[in-house]
């Protein structure tokens, strides 16, 4: 294991292809998990890997910590990525090309370069003679990109016992840096919006396409999808994102209050992220599929689609009733995936060891809470009564667009934000 190093384990995990392509088998969690499973194994751990259907394989592990009378952390990463379509990027999507400093590919940012900066921070610490401050529960999921039902949701209802004990979690998308004005800033996860997947159901009566027709299943659903997907939802600060805001607005020197105006300016100033941002600070409801019909000359009697829908946390419920407002009479709206939202202080030991260790990098860096707009596996470890946080540690180039890499085209991540990140997380867990 001497050449290993944060580089490879990303290029490594990337030319796994482990697309995950919904209720569908992907092609390689499983050979994903087996690929971390020998790493973690020729560290002298002892990993388990468990698949929730063939294939579908998460894995954990247990490392003993220094004081073993504190409750263990779990760290945690998935191990699937969305699609990637080759003639739309200008390198090959599972080829790990390192060009410009990079390494191009789908997972580069969500997450495989995070796992391997969490990989090779354990082997840091494992082959020098150290221990983590506390006992680490390691896990890696199969299936986060589409809700985590075959594999962090899986886990927690089918083994909770690899988890016993632990009250704490770090995982991806915080912990990454932003330039705010002159500052460099951190954003660390301390919440979540909820998920809520919907599927939409159109009624109407079938019939040949060349009549004359008042009830028309296709019609029923595009007037209800351009209702929800036209729909403004108002601004709603919610606790994590004041906190987040008053202190954005210190660091551009803009005198705070949560208006629209206000925050319109404060969101501008988060540059390439500003649109992560934004989608925090009000509930959200994107149509994403459509399947109506099989031949042009008939009109079909039902048509169905889909809706992305990510509500603020204690707001779901509202929020379902006004999606079934706007699709109206002619279109049913079931839950398809729902997931709970997260909302977690910023304060207490772990925050603070958090905040340390980015320092150890970055002494002059400020380092805010933030709400994510998605969501992470955290919410199935919630489930326990795990407490999540997102802490993937990434000190960015200041125009890098991140917020676009996450699922996008010709997805890649700095080697040197890579190296960085393992060097924050190395000191993290000596200290967790």
């Amino acid at each position: 294991m001497a050449d290993v190093s944060v580089t490879s384990l990303t290029q490594d995990l990337i030319r796994i292809d482990s697309s995950n392509y919904g209720d569908d088998p992907g092609p390689g969690e499983r050979e994903a998990a087996e690929y971390v499973a020998t790493f973690l194994s020729d560290l002298g751990l002892d990993p388990v890997i468990r698949e929730s259907e063939p294939g579908r394989a998460s894995l954990t592990a247990f490392w003993e910590g220094s004081d073993r009378s504190r409750p263990p952390l779990v760290v945690h990463g998935h191990l699937d990525v969305v699609p990637a379509f080759a003639d739309d990027w200008s390198v090959d999507p599972f080829g790990a090309e390192i060009k410009d400093g990079m390494i191009w590919g789908r997972g580069a940012v969500d997450m495989k370069g995070v796992d391997a900066i969490y990989l090779e921070s354990f082997r840091r610490l494992i082959q020098s003679g150290r221990k983590p401050a506390r006992d680490i529960v390691i896990a890696f999921f199969a299936d986060e990109e589409h809700g985590g039902r075959r594999g962090a949701k899986w886990m927690v209802q089918n083994h909770p016992d690899d988890f016993r004990g632990a009250t704490e979690a770090v995982s991806e998308v915080g912990g990454f840096s932003i330039q705010l004005g002159d500052k460099r800033t951190y954003l660390i996860q301390t919440g979540e919006k909820g998920i809520q997947w919907l599927r939409l159901i159109a009624q109407g009566t079938q019939g040949h396409g060349s009549l004359v027709h008042r009830d028309n299943a296709v019609v029923h659903m595009a007037n209800a999808l351009a209702r929800i997907g036209e729909h403004e939802w108002p601004l709603d600060v919610t606790p994590t994102v004041d906190r987040l805001m008053r202190g954005a607005a210190e660091i551009l020197g803009i005198e705070y209050e949560p208006t629209e105006q206000c925050v319109a300016r404060i969101i501008e100033g988060f540059g390439p992220v500003a649109r992560m941002i934004e989608g925090t600070l009000r509930n959200t409801s994107n149509p994403t599929m459509l399947d109506a019909g099989y031949k042009v000359n008939v009109v079909p009697d039902t048509a169905g689609a889909y809706v992305d829908s990510r509500y603020l946390p204690g707001q779901q419920e509202q929020v379902l009733r006004t999606i079934e407002e706007l699709a109206g009479t002619h279109v049913k709206v079931e839950q398809y995936i729902e997931e709970q939202a997260l909302d977690l202080p910023f304060e207490g030991p772990l925050v603070d060891k958090m905040v340390s260790a980015l320092r150890t990098v970055d002494p002059d860096a400020a380092v805010l809470p933030y709400l994510m707009m998605g969501g992470t596996d955290n919410k199935h470890l919630a489930s326990l009564g795990i407490a999540g946080y997102g802490f993937a540690p990434l000190k960015l180039p200041k125009d890098l667009d991140f917020g676009s890499l996450f699922h996008g085209i010709d997805e890649r991540v700095p080697i040197d934000s890579l190296e960085a990140g393992a060097d924050v997380m190395e000191q993290f867990l000596l200290d967790c």
